[in-house]
């Protein structure tokens, strides 16, 4: 048993407790259920629960959203259209989310499955070293889909030199 302080008392019964703790205008709160003998604090019931939900606010407001995003292409994708979604993958990578890139296949064209590898690939060299595949593209029913992460080791300022350096290069050619 401790008291409102946390300095520990000793080991009470249950009415003890009690009759301590209404003796100081508080409440007893078990701590430690499954300790042997249970752990129980004299405090203030509502200053208690409004600490305990202030540690989870803290402890939410710190963890990142770690959440899976899609984004649906065709196998017929435009370059241009390509682009503006992964510039889109870019904003969920850097929120920190996964995204799962899916292409969708209609019709006849399952019978190219390699236009959708290429698609597939071609936004892998776009993104770079800045993500990594989870697994290599698979097929689920009539879609194809990867799942990429963000590579910890890769800054984003890193990735603005390395295409200001492209810049200059091509005015040197």
């Amino acid at each position: 048993m401790l008291d409102a302080q946390g300095k520990q008392i000793g080991i009470l019964t249950r009415d003890e407790a009690l009759l301590k703790a209404k003796n100081e205008g508080l409440d007893v709160v078990e701590i430690a259920a499954n300790a042997n003998p249970p752990v129980a604090k004299i405090v203030d019931f509502q200053k208690f629960r409004y600490e305990e939900n202030k540690r989870d606010r803290a402890a939410k407001k710190g963890a990142t959203e770690g959440g899976m995003k899609e984004l649906w292409l065709s196998p017929r994708i435009a370059e241009h259209d390509l682009g503006v979604r992964l510039n889109q993958a870019n904003k969920f990578f850097e929120a920190g989310h996964k995204v799962k890139l899916t292409v969708k296949f209609k019709g006849r064209e399952l019978g190219h499955r390699e236009l959708g590898y290429k698609v597939l690939n071609e936004a892998l060299a776009i993104l770079g070293e800045r993500v990594s595949a989870d697994r290599e593209p698979k097929f689920e029913g009539r879609k194809l889909s990867v799942v990429l992460t963000k590579t910890k080791g890769v800054k984003k300022d890193e990735t603005e030199n390395k295409e200001v350096n492209t810049e200059k290069d091509q005015n040197n050619i």
